[in-house]
């Protein structure tokens, strides 16, 4: 039986199985994931010379499966959520011109921008892959899972350099995208976000809020996820105020869940580079959860003072019973709303004395609740108290 065959049947009952999807629409998506998989094979002069061309569509069959299904069960809000998350992330430190500093905010504008124009680039690269008609938009949560998943893929594709390197095409377009950004685009961006119309000789030629309507919209009423985002955003704000561009970069690219030698690539660093940029960046990641947004950090983890601290009863009396008068005296005035120069005045110190100790507190009450691990992994989902 030919190698696309086996493919497309295998894909096929996959998804009559795990979907709610047509028929017609399953054999459909299935057919150009079959074409797709048999055109690598085929193309690939290392599939082709190992002598298992068969492995290796199912394995690449399976792939494509398992991408297609992770948006199809995420839904077509959460779905582009993530995808928008995934590619921003792999973008963000290629987004500015050189030499031009940029806040966070006006970074990620810029970032929109440019990802409204690749996932048009992306549809049309899949209808012309696929033999689609110019006309053909994905309408059912299948054929928009079959798109993200191709979006992901198509950003991730490795472009051969000169020299022998590689590069990710979605990091090409976004070198390409800075490049050509005039030097009053930031400016132009900025006005709009307050309502002002770009001029049309701007790209877009409409306001900057109608091209936000067209990229994700998150879910505002999600407080969990609202404060996620907060945290991160105010972590890169935090670690760019202190000129740590580098750890900056190495978060957004940890938030992709990377493996390690992926991030050593992306950011040119060698094994024991990238392991000291991480301890720096940890560093920063403590001082910013127990001192500077420790409110917000905790709030985000429910494990503020309304929650005492996330500890469990027992958990809450251990710690307690570790804690001298002052501290004792310091955590009352900080459940009392006491501001930091209300308790320095009470407890005869100074304001820095106030806040170390708040901060030797906080990181008691880490070692306590998680057995002293790092007290903040903003890709994962809080504990529960």
């Amino acid at each position: 039986m030919p190698i696309v065959e086996i493919t497309f049947n295998l894909i096929y009952q996959e998804l009559r199985r795990l979907t709610k999807a047509s028929e017609s629409h399953c054999r459909a998506v299935a057919d150009r994931l079959a074409v797709e998989v048999d055109r690598i094979c085929t193309e690939s002069q290392r599939i082709q010379a190992s002598g298992e061309i068969e492995t290796w569509a199912i394995s690449l069959a399976r792939h494509r499966l398992n991408q297609c299904f992770k948006y199809y069960r995420l839904g077509s809000r959460q779905g582009r959520i993530e995808l928008h998350s995934t590619l921003s992330a792999v973008v963000y430190r290629y987004i500015s011109r050189a030499n031009v500093p940029a806040s966070y905010q006006a970074r990620l504008t810029l970032i929109e921008d440019f990802l409204q124009g690749f996932y048009i680039e992306t549809l049309n690269a899949l209808r012309r892959e696929a033999v689609l008609p110019a006309t053909y938009q994905p309408r059912t949560l299948l054929e928009l899972a079959e798109y993200m998943a191709f979006s992901e893929r198509y950003a991730k594709r490795r472009i051969v350099l000169p020299r022998r390197r590689s590069q990710q095409l979605i990091i090409l377009r976004a070198q390409t995208f800075s490049q050509q950004q005039p030097q009053e685009t930031l400016v132009d961006i900025e006005q709009a976000a307050e309502g002002v119309m770009i001029e049309d000789n701007v790209r877009t030629g409409m306001p900057l809020h109608q091209v936000r309507e067209k990229m994700v919209t998150q879910d505002r009423s999600n407080t969990g996820e609202t404060l996620r985002r907060k945290v991160i955003q105010e972590l890169l704000d935090y670690l760019t105020e202190r000129q740590q561009q580098d750890c900056a970069d190495y978060f957004s690219l940890r938030l992709q869940d990377l493996p390690t030698q992926e991030i050593e690539r992306i950011l040119g660093l060698s094994s024991r580079q990238r392991d000291y940029l991480q301890q720096r960046f940890k560093y920063h990641l403590i001082r910013f959860a127990l001192s500077h947004r420790w409110q917000l950090v905790h709030e985000w983890l429910e494990a503020d003072l309304d929650n005492n601290l996330g500890l469990l009863p027992q958990e809450w009396a251990v710690f307690r019973e570790r804690l001298t008068v002052q501290q004792i005296a310091l955590l009352q005035l900080k459940q009392h709303s006491s501001t930091d120069g209300e308790i320095a005045q009470a407890l005869g110190c100074t304001v820095s004395q106030v806040q170390r100790q708040w901060s030797k507190l906080l990181q008691q009450a880490w070692e306590v609740r998680n057995g002293a691990v790092t007290p903040l992994k903003i890709s994962s989902a809080p504990r529960k108290p």
